[in-house]
């Protein structure tokens, strides 16, 4: 558990397959994850709301699901 992440100070990225819209907008902290292999993702719509943590390894398969999704 990392007990220490600020998510009011992270630098979030949205994805880009988020819609401009307001639809399905799903935001991550690279910083955060580059600097401690854990991968915060959060909700861009709600950014007070809660942050899953996932290792490098489980975001990575949530990209490629995400993708293959789309097809």
């Amino acid at each position: 558990m990392i007990s220490d992440f600020d998510a009011t100070s992270a630098a979030w990225s949205k994805s880009t397959h988020s819609g401009p819209d307001g639809g399905t907008c799903v935001e991550w902290a690279p910083a955060h994850a580059s600097a401690t292999g854990a991968v915060p993702i959060r909700d861009s719509k709600a950014p007070d709301g809660p942050v899953l943590m996932v290792s490098a390894t489980a975001f990575a398969g949530l990209v490629t699901m995400a993708k293959r999704a789309q097809l």
